[in-house]
């Protein structure tokens, strides 16, 4: 696989590093249940809106801190993991 291919390929907002700008590529709702869903699109969530993760717990399946607009939420790994994001490069 091309370099610019391998680029263009989303990954999960979970996977993301920190402080790195993204934008939301797709939000796999199948994964999610009816009220995570729910508060994903309350708070924004939807393709090419921006993000970006400002933080992780410390233990392997805490919580992750994200900036959407500027908004600061906290999202379970499991809620993070249907987000895909892309990243300028």
């Amino acid at each position: 696989m091309d370099m610019a291919r391998s680029a263009m390929i989303p990954l999960t907002l979970a996977k993301l590093p920190r402080r790195q700008p993204a934008t939301v590529a797709d939000i796999d709702w199948t994964k999610l249940a009816v009220p995570e869903a729910r508060r994903l699109r309350e708070f924004g969530f939807d393709q090419g809106v921006a993000v970006e993760v400002l933080h992780r717990a410390t233990l392997g399946s805490g919580p992750i801190a994200c900036r959407i607009g500027r908004m600061t939420v906290a999202l379970r790994r499991a809620v993070a993991s249907a987000i895909h994001v892309s990243t300028a490069g």
